[in-house]
């Protein structure tokens, strides 16, 4: 069974309701219909009536058992955003949240805010940008996260480390040249992704040229400085650095090079990568020259779980990240 598989499987396990504002995009409603009948999850359609029914029509799909929230109704507007006053995390006035929720988009997360749906799935319409300006103005950050990031689940064929051939990359997607107190984000971030995802105890590794001083750079003091500011944040959490990254997951290199007590080293599942071109370039390297799959779409960092589909997605990509999404929203301790 496929790691895709196995993660439909579980999310099986622990359906939850799944926000879905794009409803203009025949996907949308396909995927909804799917993640139902395989009881995935319960898709809550958050958009005009009318418009849901035209692309209902359209692609051919069934509403029965969706549940539709009508963003164009002003008594639920107004109740809402009241009730969205009292949220932890409030950035919006009540009068902005109104006003912003004539967009569909920003009424699913408000409504993810306040508990009514467990997470909010978007991003085959919208912009990566758009999403990440209406997540952040309505669930917000977690605590001690500064910035949102992207984390890729790898299946490698052929390769056997911590966790088989299953590894978890960060960030592998937003962050371009990430500041320490941002990587120190992307870190937490991360390691608390994949546990509330994948279960694991988690064990987390800041990769470089550089093994414990072996190398000299401005980029090695700004690591050392993230796993400084990550430990204070989170000292509940197994991170450490700076690695290589056969320091990072292979024991007996790790014993040659690491000259210390560390719960990481050799045995890191979830690697981060100083800046987005390492990332973009590991990435690509693992899918071109491992033949290996990247997934998720779930955001990393926001005090609720949300995912930014890819624009391209398939229908079937889509499900698979619903899936991780409700698998996300099953664990996560929310702020």
């Amino acid at each position: 069974m496929s790691l895709i598989e196995t993660l439909i499987d579980k999310a099986k396990a622990a359906p939850k309701r799944v926000a879905l504002p794009e409803c203009e995009a025949d996907k949308t409603l396909l995927a909804a219909r799917k993640i139902l009948d395989d009881g995935i999850g319960v898709p809550v359609l958050v958009n005009d009536p009318a418009i849901i029914k035209e692309t209902a029509e359209r692609a051919g799909v069934s509403l029965e058992g969706m549940e539709i929230v009508d963003n164009t109704d002003e008594a639920a507007k107004e109740a809402l955003a009241a009730r969205y006053m009292s949220y932890p995390k409030l950035i919006l006035s009540e009068k902005g949240a109104k006003r912003k929720m004539k967009n569909p988009m920003y009424y699913a997360m408000i409504m993810e805010a306040v508990g009514d749906v467990d997470c909010t799935f978007c991003g085959h319409t919208n912009t990566t940008g758009d999403v990440l300006i209406c997540a952040q103005q309505t669930i917000g950050m977690q605590d001690g996260v500064d910035v949102p990031s992207i984390m890729a689940v790898t299946e490698i064929p052929n390769f056997n480390g911590p966790e088989g051939n299953i590894m978890v990359m960060g960030d592998c997607g937003l962050n371009a040249e990430p500041t320490s107190e941002e990587l120190a984000s992307i870190a937490i971030a991360t390691c608390d992704n994949a546990k509330a995802l994948l279960g694991w105890d988690v064990r987390c590794a800041f990769l470089s040229f550089s093994t414990c001083g072996s190398g000299t750079a401005s980029s090695v003091e700004k690591i050392l400085e993230a796993l400084r500011i990550s430990k204070e944040r989170r000292p509940d959490l197994k991170i450490d650095g700076e690695f290589q990254l056969d320091s990072a997951i292979k024991p007996e290199v790790a014993a040659k090079k690491v000259k210390r007590e560390s719960e990481v080293a050799g045995r890191a599942n979830v690697l981060i990568f100083p800046e987005l071109n390492a990332a973009n370039i590991g990435i690509k390297m693992v899918q071109l020259f491992a033949g290996g799959k990247g997934y998720g779409h779930t955001l990393s960092g926001f005090a609720r779980p949300v995912a930014d589909s890819s624009r391209g997605a398939s229908v079937e990509e889509i499900v698979g990240d619903i899936a991780m999404l409700v698998i996300a929203a099953a664990n996560a301790s929310i702020d």
